[in-house]
């Protein structure tokens, strides 16, 4: 068995003034392989590609705008005018959470059903954080407290990894206390792969799936993921996430949004109205062809 991972980081380059990183790169690359998962996942029912790049289009939009705007609660304590800064901090969980409401209103504009295209956008909000987690890997963001788990991340003196944790790269070099860590992106990576092998499972084997039961079972996982991850962070260092009280704001949202997914899933399970997933229905809910 393994005592520990380490790896030299691929670390931020500057470009004139711009920050460049392979972690951005790839929560874009992330983002295209979602939605191109959900396409294909729509062009097999017979849905509308056309409106669900619409679609598609604002839920980018919103991301972008939620991964920024759903952390300036956990910076107030710093002030209004700091917590706005358009380039402080970004959230994945905001991002989701905004992605899923503008293009949620999206579909609404264009009136198509929302549960259904929901459900196949889960595919992609998963596969997306995968890919996106792993430019976390590359430059070796989201390290945690001091473990003894085989997956825990191990410093090198002269590694450079992402500025959040430069008071490690400190330690290390100053006090040879260089881990491991808790590698909490590899551990999100780890549970959104194998999150979406149980929503195919799900989809391809469940003969009594009801519509809008995919995304909220992606939700209730997800959500309780990152509360239960988070406990891995180290919040004592300088720049670790906000905490209030007991819990980080990443866990509190996890655990609010695990909660409500859960109720959500057992309503629509339980409730005979919510129609079963089926060929029929899926024309009913605006497909022109078979699934199949």
């Amino acid at each position: 068995m393994l005592a520990s991972i380490s790896y030299p980081p691929i670390p931020i380059f500057e470009l004139g003034p711009l920050r460049l990183s392979l972690h951005g790169l790839m929560a874009g690359v992330g983002f295209i392989v979602g939605a191109m998962l959900m396409l294909r996942e729509a062009r097999r029912r017979g849905f509308d590609d056309v409106k669900i790049t619409s679609v598609l289009t604002w839920a980018l939009v919103g991301s972008i705008l939620g991964a920024r705007l759903f952390t300036v609660p956990a910076h107030l304590d710093e002030g209004l005018i700091e917590a706005l800064q358009p380039f402080k901090s970004f959230s994945i969980m905001g991002g989701f959470a905004g992605g899923i409401i503008v293009g949620g209103l999206r579909m609404r504009m264009l009136g198509v059903d929302v549960l259904a295209h929901m459900d196949m956008a889960s595919f992609g909000l998963a596969i997306g954080t995968v890919v996106g987690r792993i430019g976390d890997l590359f430059i070796v963001e989201h390290l945690g407290g001091r473990t003894d788990f085989f997956l825990g991340y191990e410093l090198k003196p002269g590694y450079d990894v992402a500025p959040q944790h430069d008071a490690l790269e400190v330690l290390c070099e100053s006090q040879g206390q260089c881990g491991p860590y808790h590698h909490a992106g590899l551990y999100d990576l780890l549970g959104a792969a194998v999150l979406l092998g149980l929503l195919y499972l799900v989809a391809r084997n469940w003969g009594r799936i009801r519509y809008g039961a995919l995304i909220f079972m992606w939700a209730a996982w997800y959500g309780f993921q990152r509360f239960l991850i988070d406990f891995t962070r180290n919040t004592d260092l300088p720049n670790a996430d906000a905490t209030a009280g007991p819990f980080t704001w990443s866990q509190w949202t996890g655990l609010t949004v695990g909660v409500l997914s859960v109720a959500v899933l057992l309503w629509i399970t339980l409730r005979a109205r919510t129609p079963v997933v089926s060929e029929e229905q899926d024309v009913i809910r605006g497909a022109t062809v078979p699934a199949g």
